[in-house]
């Protein structure tokens, strides 16, 4: 069968497939004075606000709508976002899915995915080892696989996030998102083809496209960091990669403390509670790792709400 092609086209059409099913998250514009910014305004969107708390419905809707169901339903390998999304597609469309996530997933992830009612799997120390098992079930059950980032309907989904900041912000110069996989930012990226500044940040710890791109191609990373459920697959996505290099601008990188920290400014100033990995992309515009010029326009992707901890809504 042939592949879908990631581009606007195909993400736009998609789009209008999973709108019922999905939430066109806010957007907030905010002095930048409030953070201690170098800049007027920065524009967040809120993609925390989606269901089951990440972006990643977008993706698991769009396979669940342009791909046969097989009676055996679909499996899932996930840090903790992609399951809890793929579980709640599943819920809503009533089909079965399995779903293999690893010990380091935050408990309130694998709370969300067991009370979408999805047939869970605990094992592993990293989303490697959840994958490994999801694929060795996969080939004795007859369910289909719904990728958490490596698959084309994935990429298409969560292309609808710049479909929809390009309607509800059109006048941005630069997107800071963070990257795990690369699902996220391949859609984008894919999206805005080159229209905004896309700024990839990724963990100190976790730099899997950052490597990927300077080694020009997609090569194991190290996988740990405070971001690690979320943000650390040992190789980027190869089919987001030839998008990566064609269509993000920037590759940051930020410690673990920078993340934190940004956290806790989201907390403390909008009371958003983000996960490490949802929080990624303004720490790097906190700490100074991505630096604006003058007059440059800036948006912000927070992409998730299912923190391991939330010890910094005490500071």
């Amino acid at each position: 069968m042939t592949q879908p092609i990631v581009d606007r086209a195909t993400i736009a059409a998609n789009y209008e497939r999973i709108a019922p099913y999905i939430r066109r998250t806010p957007m907030i514009a905010v002095n930048g004075i409030d953070f201690g910014l170098p800049i007027p305004e920065v524009q967040f969107k809120l993609e925390l606000l989606q269901h089951s708390g990440s972006f990643k419905p977008r993706g698991a809707f769009t396979s669940l709508l342009q791909r046969p169901v097989p009676a055996a339903g679909v499996v899932a390998a996930s840090g903790g976002n992609h399951g809890a999304a793929v579980a709640y597609a599943a819920m809503v469309l009533k089909v079965p899915a399995k779903i293999f996530v690893p010990s380091i997933a935050a408990p309130m992830k694998i709370a969300r995915i067991r009370g979408y009612g999805a047939d869970l799997v605990v094992g592993g120390e990293r989303y490697a080892d959840a994958l490994a098992a999801s694929e060795a079930w996969l080939a004795q059950s007859g369910a289909m696989a719904i990728h958490a980032y490596d698959q084309p309907e994935t990429l298409i989904g969560q292309g609808s996030v710049g479909l929809e900041l390009e309607q509800q912000a059109p006048e941005i110069d630069t997107l800071l998102v963070a990257v795990g996989g690369g699902g996220l930012i391949g859609g984008i990226a894919a999206w805005y083809s080159g229209k905004v500044k896309v700024v990839a940040v990724e963990p100190e710890a976790a730099p899997t496209l950052h490597m990927a791109l300077k080694a020009g191609r997609p090569v194991e990373a190290p996988a740990g960091g405070i971001a690690a459920d979320s943000l650390a697959p040992k190789m980027i996505g190869s089919l987001m990669f030839p998008i990566a290099q064609k269509h993000v601008a920037a590759s940051v990188l930020v410690a673990d403390n920078a993340i934190s920290e940004a956290q806790a400014a989201l907390w403390d100033k909008l009371r958003l509670v983000a996960e490490p990995g949802g929080a990624a992309a303004f720490a790097a515009l906190l700490s100074g790792r991505y630096v604006p010029q003058p007059g440059e326009k800036v948006a912000v992707l927070v992409c998730g709400s299912n923190p391991t901890s939330t010890d910094f809504i005490g500071r």
